[in-house]
């Protein structure tokens, strides 16, 4: 029989192959017909009338890309890409033909944004696509390739603003404290492209957008900074952002000029009638297949919510008390007052938690009808944040595992007769890009028996943590077998947890 540890990985792959770029595109795109062909999005049919042209840009759209051009054939002319520096060579270098173009391709690569920040390389490939975009005629049809990434390397100024005085602008945002979500609105405003301005563009073509999101609850004007999306937000939204932080009388004159030019109201959305925005690829997605899977493995499978965030300390205790409610169960005391007290902890730490779409209640009522003869695993997907202390190594995903396994292994000495101990639990947090924090490892492995085996050693998990090592705890470890290491997947949907607990 497969451990436990197996059954993790298999599950975690399962979900990751589902949003690859070539599967979740041929799942998505066919295209129709020989005289008048049609290109067939998730069942909507686009008719192709003259020439399609494709244009992408964000960290997985290389291999999008290759598999669009499989699909699209001839039908395709011209193809612009914007992606991450150096993202070819690493993919020949893992050995991942399949996401790169073929040699004759029609598509043009253009690498920038070097360590994810717009440079010129990016402008140079944003200014390309704009020009394709600017010549579009109401024959043609634009496939856009979005994914997550894609707001760096889409860095196109209105003029007369410079990069350099965009970016300058954006930091001194950032150094006063202004939120992502912020900084965006600000950024968008002072885009070319961003906020819907790719679509508007691109007009009269038919506008076709393929999605890859990064984002918690997929926000088409989110992701990428919703390049060919209605804009939610208006000029006055920006200016209140950067009244907010007392910046109104520091902007470059070309910021002022381009902010009392603009038109007040955010563009109406009729003027999106040509754009059709479609999500191909998600971490809900991910999710149900790896639901599927553990389905198929037996096991009784829940999935707690594809939106999780929050600090990783407080999510880890949401997962150890959720572990705790299980094997309770699973002792014959679903009912009582230890089971009543967990519950408890549970509504009050996803109160203050905030996950948005999160109804644990009915969540609790689910877990209360799981039959005890089965073993049980609790899937979820999103993002944490961790608050860095010290000079150590790691990932948000390793942390999590390494906080999650120390809490139980807390739990269990506490209450020495208790359930926990009498069940065999593992926890697997990882990230789907293949990337943790700077190392080399996706995410890990975590079990209170790990933490209790590594304190025999003389290996304190309190010690890592302070120190914000996770990866160097587990690679010091059993030989790092406790590390998930998949390589780069040229895909991105967020993080995956998943909890496999057997009796």
């Amino acid at each position: 029989s497969m451990s436990l540890r197996e059954h993790a990985l298999s599950l975690f792959r399962s979900a990751v192959d589902t949003v690859r770029p070539a599967p979740m595109l041929k799942r998505a795109v066919k295209l129709q017909g020989d005289g008048c062909p049609q290109l067939l999005v998730k069942g909507q049919a686009f008719p192709v009338k003259r020439d399609l042209y494709l244009v992408g840009f964000g960290k997985a759209v290389l291999g999008m890309a290759a598999a669009a051009e499989e699909i699209l054939g001839e039908h395709l002319v011209r193809g612009i890409i914007s992606v991450p520096l150096g993202i070819q060579e690493s993919l020949q270098r893992a050995g991942m033909q399949e996401m790169l173009l073929k040699p004759d391709s029609k598509i043009q690569v253009i690498e920038g944004a070097k360590n994810n920040l717009p440079d010129p390389e990016a402008l140079k490939g944003a200014v390309a696509i704009q020009e394709l975009a600017e010549g579009l005629t109401v024959d043609n049809l634009l496939l856009v390739l979005i994914s997550g990434g894609g707001s760096a390397l889409l860095p196109a100024p209105i003029p007369p603003i410079l990069l350099k005085e965009k970016e300058k602008l954006t930091k001194m945002l950032a150094s006063r404290g202004a939120a992502i979500q912020e900084l965006n609105i600000v950024r968008k405003t002072l885009s070319l492209l961003k906020g819907g301005g790719l679509a508007r563009l691109a007009y009269p073509a038919r506008v076709v957008s393929l999605i890859l999101s990064d984002v918690i609850g997929d926000p088409l004007d989110v992701i990428a900074s919703g390049p060919t999306a209605a804009s939610s937000h208006s000029v006055q939204d920006c200016l209140q952002i950067l009244a907010k932080y007392n910046l109104l009388h520091h902007l470059p004159k070309s910021v002022e000029t381009v902010l009392s030019s603009s038109p007040t109201k955010p563009t109406a959305l009729e003027d999106y009638s040509h754009v059709c925005n479609i999500i191909i690829g998600s971490n809900t997605l991910a999710l149900d297949e790896a639901k599927r899977q553990a389905e198929g493995l037996g096991y009784a499978t829940l999935i707690l919510s594809a939106a999780i965030c929050g600090e990783v300390s407080r999510v880890a205790t949401l997962y150890c008390q959720l572990i705790r409610l299980v094997c309770l169960g699973f002792a014959g005391l679903r009912e009582g007052t230890l089971s009543d007290e967990v519950r408890g902890n549970l509504l009050q730490l996803a109160a203050e938690l905030e996950i948005p779409g999160l109804n644990l209640a009915e969540f609790l009522q689910a877990l209360r009808g799981l039959g005890p003869e089965r073993p049980v695993c609790i899937l979820a997907g999103g993002e944490t944040t961790v608050q860095l202390q010290g000079t150590g190594k790691g990932g948000r995903n390793q942390e999590l595992a390494l906080r999650v396994g120390l809490g139980l292994h807390r739990a269990q000495a506490v209450e020495t007769s208790s359930p926990l101990g009498r069940c065999e639990i593992v926890f697997l947090s990882g990230g789907t890009d293949g990337q943790d924090g700077p190392t080399e490892a996706a995410g890990a492995f975590c079990s209170p028996e790990l933490v209790d085996e590594a304190l025999q050693e003389g290996l304190s998990a309190e010690a890592f943590l302070s120190n914000s090592d996770s990866y160097t705890f587990f690679s010091q470890f059993q030989g790092g077998h406790h590390l998930l290491v998949t390589g780069l997947t040229g895909t991105n949907v967020m993080d995956i947890q998943a909890i496999l607990i057997r009796a």
